[in-house]
């Protein structure tokens, strides 16, 4: 499973790489602050798999509050529905925060 540091993943954004970002934070979270992924909380991904593959081979990162529901559902989406191309934001949004507070 890879992982995606906030650093590197910033990069890829100022590049113009744009990558497919998931937030799998509940709404009100993802509401208070967030990079601009689609929000998919953990509970609805089994229901919302057929969204995910739609999405190609690019690759999904996924982000929470500290990297580990995130890691959760890549584990989640992996082993139980052979979505292999998914990154998971280390840290997550405290990490972004402490570090490029806005």
């Amino acid at each position: 499973m890879k992982n995606i540091t906030i650093i590197d993943l910033r990069q890829q954004i100022e590049s113009g790489e744009s990558p497919t970002l998931i937030d799998v934070r509940e709404p009100h979270e993802h509401d208070e602050f967030n990079i601009g992924g689609i929000n998919i909380p953990v509970t609805e991904l089994p229901f919302r798999v057929d969204e995910l593959k739609a999405l190609g081979d690019v690759d999904l990162v996924l982000y929470c509050q500290s990297g580990s529901r995130s890691s959760l559902a890549q584990k989640l989406l992996e082993t139980q529905f052979k979505i292999e191309n998914t990154v998971n934001l280390v840290g997550g949004m405290n990490a972004w925060n402490e570090t490029y507070k806005q």
